[in-house]
């Protein structure tokens, strides 16, 4: 149960984002148009993502040596580290909510969605390297806790942003609602980022 716990904390943290693709999604609730299908597609994109990267390494693990172990923890603290001083330059920026109302077929949408989750780089930096990584020594069943933790923290996400964004839009548009968010991560992240340093330490 504590993978499962570890694994949603983990996916939430780097989920909540304002990047573009959370900016479509909350666009598409507040403009009231197919927001099920744009929620669905995110988190359906997530869920096969994450489970890719998990199995990725899960099948390539017994080929690692220490040398590659370290050094994929490494760039592991590479990315983390990025990850929360981004984070922290967040903090001082506004966000520009972009809402014109024009009209768009279902099938548009589906590929639009597609597009902003598959063609956004940071999707596959944080689903299949991060957490296929960060799970890498677990055991095969604590790995699929793991990402199915990771995963319901997607479809609950998007599924809230968007129909948040519906119902309560200066909720979603409110910025110090993120920075309060955002004040969370950084101090999760760099939780983590110091157990896989500590680990890091104990392969030398």
């Amino acid at each position: 149960m504590e993978y499962l716990i570890l694994g949603f904390l983990t996916g939430l943290s780097l989920i909540f984002a304002i990047g573009a693709q959370n900016i479509f999604v909350i666009e598409q609730g507040l403009k009231k148009q197919f927001i099920f299908l744009v929620c669905i597609v995110c988190s359906v994109s997530d869920f096969f993502l994450i489970f890719l990267g998990i199995f990725l390494f899960h099948s390539f693990h017994h080929h690692f040596n220490l040398l590659v172990e370290f050094v994929l923890n490494v760039l592991l603290i590479i990315f983390l580290i990025y990850f929360i001083i981004s984070k922290i330059q967040s903090l001082r920026l506004t966000t520009n909510f972009n809402i014109k109302f024009k009209k768009i077929t279902k099938l548009q949408i589906f590929f639009k969605t597609l597009g902003f989750t598959f063609l956004n780089a940071h999707v596959y930096s944080d689903t299949v390297f991060f957490l296929g990584n960060f799970s890498k020594n677990f055991l095969l069943n604590e790995k699929i806790y793991f990402g199915t933790g990771a995963s319901i923290s997607s479809f609950l996400f998007f599924f809230g942003l968007g129909y948040l964004s519906k119902n309560f839009s200066i909720y979603a548009k409110n910025e110090n609602i993120w920075k309060y968010i955002n004040f969370f991560i950084i101090a999760f992240m760099t939780i983590l980022t110091t157990y896989i340093i500590i680990e890091t330490l104990v392969l030398l």
